[in-house]
């Protein structure tokens, strides 16, 4: 049965770059699930491996879009511009969803128009399918926009979990293809500013977890959340773009300072270290001095 229905309800969106190994079973999680009207989009981003060859098995079932290798965020924008849909839904050719999970967020967006974007709680599972851990929904609904700058990881299931109102991207822009790492909080921020958030409680995705080389990606993954958090202070009201933004930055910042020291980089931790500190000595002082020690006397973070 093709999913490819004249007028989608859904739109889902899926990157893809050399991801032959793993990508069958997010497309057919995708085509399983039990809301009728979506259709699928997948954008081969230049992939070198098999990955056309998978998607090319799918017939019409799927809609695939060929293109240069341009990165996750390119690849996302292409589909999003192709997409159909009167929602857009995210998910990552190594993730999968449980068949109720677009029914579930579409009728809650349908029950409730003041609703711009929602998630799902998601189970978070090694490559063995082991339960690393549960990312619940610790904020809700209401507006995210303070508490997505102040934890960047607010928005429970990350993109693969995200539903979008199409129209939305119109007025907030699409994802930021400057950033590399940090493009999905970015987003995140940016819709929070126009309106309301909800999450369902409940894993209807899951995320796999792969060990990656913390040094190869750590210094990218920094500059865009830095860039990120500076580019989105205006969209804060302007009694929160003093101490209550700063903070948030030497939060960040001491995020950046764990993993360089676990990298074994402890000159570039103890350095983030001390900028969180003079950026927030009051609000993040005890965190920041607390951390220097830790550094300095080798414990485990």
């Amino acid at each position: 049965m093709t999913r490819m229905t004249d007028s989608p309800l859904v739109s889902v969106v899926m990157p893809a770059y050399n991801v032959a190994w793993c990508i069958r079973q997010a497309v057919d999680s995708a085509l399983a699930q039990s809301l009728r009207k979506i259709e699928v989009i997948v954008i081969n981003d230049g992939s070198t491996d098999d990955t056309l060859q998978v998607l090319a098995s799918y017939g019409d079932a799927i809609k695939v879009i060929d293109q240069a290798n341009g990165g996750m965020s390119h690849a996302r924008n292409a589909g999003i511009r192709a997409a159909r849909g009167k929602y857009v839904a995210f998910l990552d050719a190594d993730d999968w969803w449980l068949p109720e999970k677009l029914a579930r967020q579409v009728a809650l967006l349908d029950n409730r128009p003041e609703l711009g974007f929602c998630s799902t709680a998601a189970r978070v599972e090694n490559p063995q399918g082991e339960l690393l851990n549960l990312w619940h929904c610790r904020h809700a609904h209401g507006d995210m926009l303070e508490t997505i700058i102040a934890e960047n990881a607010a928005v429970a299931g990350g993109c693969s979990a995200v539903v979008v109102r199409r129209e939305l991207f119109e007025k907030v822009g699409l994802f930021d293809e400057t950033l590399r790492g940090f493009e999905d909080p970015d987003l995140w921020m940016r819709l929070a500013a126009v309106c309301l958030y909800a999450c369902i409680d409940e894993p209807l995705a899951v995320i796999l977890r792969r060990e990656k080389s913390v040094s190869r990606n750590l210094d990218a993954m920094r500059e865009a959340a830095l860039r990120s958090m500076r580019k989105n202070r205006t969209l804060l009201p302007t009694h929160l773009r003093g101490s209550f933004w700063r903070n948030a930055m030497a939060s960040v910042y001491t995020d950046y300072a764990k993993g360089a020291y676990r990298a074994g980089r402890i000159r570039a931790a103890l350095a983030d270290t001390l900028h969180a500190l003079m950026l927030a000595p009051i609000g993040r002082g005890r965190l920041c001095l607390g951390l220097m020690r830790d550094i300095v006397l080798r414990r485990e973070l």
